[in-house]
């Protein structure tokens, strides 16, 4: 997992705009760099709200900002998002796994340990050293800090849902957004969107279904930790958008979360010792930072309002993964349950696209 994120999810991801505050609106608002997916964890990323930058040091020499989103193929974009998907489901399936086996600290630790070494040898051959230049230290730290928080969450809500319920509440992230520029930024809200966030809802309480058969109190505590705190990790990628490099922001989350995980590690130390948990092990760091960096790709090819919709692809991934590996198919409820996220998603990403002409 993951890195959720959504994050779509990101687990992730991890899967933006300028220095003033921005309108919040759903994911197709304005390009992403990094991808929110539900999960990672992680992730994609969405259009999120800006947060103040006058705490943040000037400085001469900003590094090169990223290619403009957009130049590309359309169905190049496409087809590299729905391939980001299915890697991000490969990294909640190894997280699910994982997280059951070792103590979560170790787990997380495992993810961002192949994570770094994966991106950082991406971006090195990439740019070399000026890789790291960065502008903004201190968002980078609390992005990291958010990103790890994102990810336990998620490890503990796979404890409780399989992967297909887990992957559909994740992905209500784009719709809690609204509820972040209603209440938090008193930013106006149509009544079309109030009705989407309602039906997101909905479909994540069908899912989750409170005093049902199967309910336990971490099937509704974690998965909603998990949807606030990536939620917050969208608001503060946004602060990064157009003028940290992608690669550069995506380098600082790993690293500053491998930092921050292996500062527990005398307590909770445990290394796989099947080759079960090395291949899900694997799978933590190849899905996420293979799923990020193809939604960064996607992004250069397609405008967000294109690629926003084929996100919710992940949640087909993860009912086959989740049939394929666990056995579990989810019943009627659930099935309605992702269906009314989707479309709520799906319709909100519509909806910005027609208010933004």
């Amino acid at each position: 997992m993951g890195a959720p994120s959504r994050q779509p999810f990101d687990s992730a991801g991890d899967r933006l705009p300028r220095l003033a505050p921005a309108r919040v609106t759903s994911p197709t608002a304005s390009p992403a760099p990094v991808a929110l997916r539900p999960g990672d964890l992680t992730l994609t990323a969405s259009a999120v709200p800006q947060l103040p930058t006058s705490n943040v040091a000037p400085v001469t020499t900003p590094p090169p900002s990223a290619p403009r989103p957009g130049k590309g193929s359309a169905f190049t974009g496409i087809a590299l998002t729905v391939t980001a998907c299915a890697f991000f489901c490969l990294l909640d399936t190894g997280s699910k796994y994982v997280g059951a086996v070792l103590p979560l600290l170790m787990a997380l630790w495992l993810r961002y340990a192949l994570q770094s070494i994966f991106t950082l040898g991406w971006g090195l051959a990439q740019s070399g050293v000026d890789i790291f230049r960065t502008t903004h230290p201190r968002f980078q730290v609390m992005r990291a800090a958010l990103f790890c928080s994102s990810n336990a969450c998620a490890m503990m809500s796979l404890r409780y849902l399989p992967l297909a319920e887990f992957t559909a509440v994740v992905a209500m992230t784009p719709l809690a957004m609204t509820l972040v520029a209603a209440l938090w930024l008193r930013q106006p809200v149509s009544p079309l969107r109030w009705v989407l966030v309602a039906m997101g809802f909905i479909g994540t309480v069908v899912i989750i279904r409170p005093g049902g058969a199967n309910f336990s109190g971490g099937a509704l505590v974690w998965p909603l930790l998990q949807l606030a705190a990536n939620t917050a990790y969208q608001i503060v990628s946004s602060q990064m958008a157009g003028k940290e490099r992608p690669l550069t922001t995506q380098i600082y989350t790993s690293l500053l979360a491998l930092v921050l995980t292996t500062a527990s590690l005398p307590w909770f130390w445990q290394m796989p010792d099947t080759a079960a948990l090395w291949l899900g092990a694997l799978a933590m760091g190849v899905g996420s930072t293979i799923g990020h960096l193809m939604l960064l790709k996607a992004y250069e090819h397609a405008k967000p309002a294109t690629i926003s919709p084929f996100l919710y692809s992940q949640i087909p991934f993860a009912v086959f993964s989740g049939w394929l590996l666990y056995g579990h198919i989810p019943d009627h409820w659930a099935v309605l349950g992702m269906v009314a996220i989707a479309v709520g998603g799906a319709l909100s990403a519509w909806l910005s696209v027609r208010e933004s002409r």
